[in-house]
């Protein structure tokens, strides 16, 4: 029920090879993927490789298949269209409603979502003509992909780089999975978003630490990012993830350094997501080298504890203060259990009460959910005393749903 008829135009660009990644993410995924490259797109990679990867015929122009009219009736029965790399060339003629090939047409009779991914020099990309043609394709209803930073052609490095595969799918899926389209709504705002677990070190080798592996606080930078939020992320232990494209990300390590980074950034933040799985204890002293396990000894050795900066609930008494002027919403994370004196929302409502945050996002955590999973859901609190259910599903789709309250909190203060 879920598969898709997915179009994947290519452009004609170096990340063309990156293209074959997508074809097959999209396809391992069950959908039913076409591939439309430019002519300049087979001078990288080959036809066959796309007919392998697809197991559909490739073309570039309108007189093949004519009787088909493949130039109509792909992009009408498309539900998503994703062309990647998306070359200045290709944007600009997309602009211009041009149809001088097979993906240039299909765009023009595609009624679906369109998202683009950009892929270029760093010059090309800020040239006045490509961030018009990008400001014209997003206020049509497209989705044009911020860039990643990093190594371009030659030796030039800089904004322009294609974003890596699993990105550029990850959105794909999102926008497969939302009802409406994905808005370009968060220009000038700049966010802070914390993610991850943190570690809190016993000696050189031990710590204390927790199973958050900071995906979904990943999710809410990129989703943000993607929305033109200029986003910070400030990262604990996050298993190895790939940064976001288009995500200034801040590496930490404990609760100290999280505490340091927050109260740093904030004062220029406009919206604070804590999604980072604090923790609320460290030790009071941190052995210089390893405890040793000894023999004779039946018992180990004894730990004292001392609790941690709560960074949440000091965001919110600075705020109040006065000392965070630009700071018009902060969220929290609460991760949830039920016990004998309530259960998940019973013991939510009263943190969201404790804490003040002006939105608080409840997972109800164990068996298999919410941590080291991909997949999540839960409830989104406000302060205002409204509550709703964050469907299950991937946690880029709640990550989306978390930025759209975010958004119309926002727009009701402004």
């Amino acid at each position: 029920m879920n598969r898709k008829r997915i179009i994947v135009g290519v452009a004609g660009g170096i990340a063309a090879y990156k293209a074959c990644s997508v074809v097959r993410q999209l396809s391992e995924a069950g959908h039913d993927v076409r591939v439309i490259p430019t002519e300049s797109a087979l001078r990288f990679v080959g036809a066959a490789t796309f007919e392998a990867l697809s197991g559909h015929p490739v073309h570039t122009g309108v007189f093949e298949d004519v009787d088909e009219v493949p130039h109509v009736r792909l992009g009408q029965e498309a539900d998503l269209v994703v062309v990647a790399p998306a070359t200045a060339d290709l944007l600009a003629r997309a602009v211009a409603g041009r149809a001088d090939d097979l993906l240039t047409a299909t765009l023009l009779t595609a009624r679906c979502p369109v998202l683009f991914a950009p892929a270029m020099h760093t010059e090309m990309w800020l040239h006045p003509a490509t961030v018009a043609n990008v400001e014209t394709l997003r206020r049509r209803g497209a989705v044009v992909l911020e860039p990643a930073s990093g190594r371009l052609t030659g030796a030039d490095t800089g904004p322009g780089r294609l974003p890596e595969p699993e990105e550029i799918t990850t959105f794909a899926e999102l926008l497969l999975a939302r009802a409406d389209a994905m808005p370009f709504d968060l220009c000038g705002i700049k966010l802070l978003v914390s993610a991850g677990g943190t570690r809190e070190a016993i000696d050189p080798v031990r710590f204390i630490g927790n199973r958050s592996s900071g995906k979904q606080g990943y999710a809410v930078a990129r989703v943000a990012a993607q929305r033109g939020a200029d986003v910070t992320l400030i990262a604990g232990n996050t298993a190895g993830l790939a940064d976001p494209a288009g995500v200034h990300v801040l590496h930490i390590t404990s609760a100290e350094q999280l505490h340091e980074a927050v109260t740093k950034h904030a004062p220029d933040a406009h919206v604070l997501v804590m999604a980072a799985a604090v923790a609320d204890f460290r030790p009071a002293h941190v052995a210089t080298s390893k405890i040793k396990k000894k023999l004779d000894v039946t018992e180990g050795p004894a730990i004292d504890l001392v609790r941690t900066d709560d960074v949440l609930a000091g965001a919110v008494r600075q705020r109040t203060d006065g000392q965070l002027p630009n700071m018009r919403a902060i969220v929290g994370f609460a991760a949830e259990t039920g016990d004998a004196n309530g259960d998940v929302l019973f013991h939510a409502r009263a943190k969201l009460s404790r804490k003040g945050c002006d939105l608080l996002v409840v997972n109800a955590v164990g068996e298999g959910r919410a941590f080291e999973v991909d997949n999540n859901d839960g409830w989104l609190l406000s302060a205002d005393g409204t509550e709703f259910a964050l469907e299950h599903g991937s946690k880029t789709l709640m990550a989306s749903r978390i930025v759209d309250a975010i958004a119309m909190l926002l727009r009701r203060e402004a």
